[in-house]
């Protein structure tokens, strides 16, 4: 795993990146953090690890906040801005390995924010780990409204215990986005994909499932 020094929206200064890259790397997915974490979060490192073992690299970075350590995430022109020029980066660094990207939470649906607007040059498909579509007990689509400007396959990977997406809802929105987005529900899980004892499975075995989505979601978009 390489440390980087990323450059991020320009008025806030540089950001730092993790790069991590299998042997057998047939694709790179940059991998946003959720609002309450950075890039190191026990959760990021996790799926970097079991991408890796799927041949998926991965570039995670901090936004500007987390960067300087602050809590409230930056403005969200500022935060578009910076998975713009983490995605310019990453297509630098890597320019024979196909683009992915997208992120927890926050991460991801900034991410699509951005491509909205513009879309993100090289950027196959976007991921969501976990989108949220709205606050808690506040079921709404008002947050994915720019999905529909969004051109790009989608892969969304929800927790039907998820407080942030009612997975009706979730159902929902994937209906109206049609062919371009998939969903894989996760049966228990919660916003963080972590699941009861009494499930049957395992925090772990989730991740794993969660990097194979994503392994899938890239080969596929591929072909």
């Amino acid at each position: 795993m390489a440390e980087l020094s990323l450059a991020a929206e320009r008025s806030k200064g540089p950001v730092s990146g993790l790069y991590e890259r299998p042997p057998d790397a047939f694709a790179l997915f940059v991998l946003a953090h959720g609002a309450g974490a950075d890039m190191r979060h026990r959760f990021l490192q996790a799926m970097a690890e079991e991408l890796a073992a799927l041949g998926v690299a991965t570039l995670r970075f901090n936004f500007p906040y987390t960067e300087a350590r602050k809590r409230a995430p930056d403005p969200q022109p500022v935060l578009e801005a910076t998975v713009r020029s983490v995605c310019a980066e990453a297509r630098a660094l890597a320019p024979e390995l196909p683009l992915f990207a997208g992120g927890k939470s926050m991460g991801g649906r900034m991410t699509s924010n951005a491509f909205a607007k513009e879309p993100l040059q090289g950027v196959r498909g976007i991921v969501f780990l976990g989108f949220p579509l709205h606050p808690p007990k506040k079921p709404s689509l008002t947050r994915a409204e720019h999905l529909q400007q969004v051109g790009a396959p989608m892969l969304f990977l929800q927790g039907t215990r998820d407080d942030l997406a009612e997975i009706g809802r979730v159902r929902e929105l994937c209906a109206k986005l049609g062919p371009r987005a998939q969903l894989r529900e996760y049966e228990g899980a919660n916003h963080s994909f972590e699941v009861r004892k009494s499930s049957g499975t395992s925090d772990a075995e989730v991740r794993k499932s969660l990097a194979r989505e994503i392994a899938e979601f890239a080969r596929a978009t591929l072909r």
